[in-house]
């Protein structure tokens, strides 16, 4: 029989205190607000990445009009993303990248979240801040079907006991 394990996110739910989760939860949606002002798109980084892949892609999807038109400010977005994460690695972690995860994990992770990013219609940025903020009943549902699997899977993960 297994035993059951209770799920690790309950054990302390802010960890590092309140003060960081809520400034980075006041920045998110900072960022979403001043892009959506400035240019009435909605701030999801499915979206970002493939406008920014339109520089280096034919598929037809990545170069649509909209996409081409506001490119480059979504390079600087979707690089920022990129470079603020490293930033905020090297300067309070010590290191760019630290996982025990293996490659091949790390790449069908992101194969499948591309692959649910599409069926949802989008990410989780696009549909968590931007269309649960605006009381978006499609991303109300996408937002708890993201968290449904997410929970789910990362229970299953523990309970077949697989590790990095």
């Amino acid at each position: 029989m297994i035993e059951f394990t209770p799920p690790l996110a309950l054990g302390e739910l802010f960890p590092r205190g309140v003060l960081l989760y809520l400034l980075g939860g006041l920045l998110v949606g900072l960022g979403a607000a001043v892009i959506y002002l400035a240019t009435g798109i909605i701030a999801g980084a499915s979206t970002f990445l493939e406008s920014t892949l339109s520089y280096v892609s034919d598929v037809p999807r990545f170069n649509r009009f909209t996409y081409i038109q506001s490119r480059g400010w979504r390079f600087v977005f979707t690089a920022g993303i990129v470079s603020g994460a490293a930033a905020y690695a090297v300067l309070f972690q010590g290191a760019v990248w630290t996982t025990d995860v293996q490659w091949w994990r790390l790449l069908g992770g992101g194969f499948l979240v591309g692959i649910g990013t599409r069926l949802g219609k989008g990410c989780t940025s696009g549909h968590g801040v931007c269309g649960v903020g605006s009381l978006s009943s499609t991303s109300l549902v996408n937002v708890a079907t993201f968290l449904a699997v997410a929970v789910g899977t990362a229970q299953l993960v523990q309970a077949v006991g697989v590790a990095p």
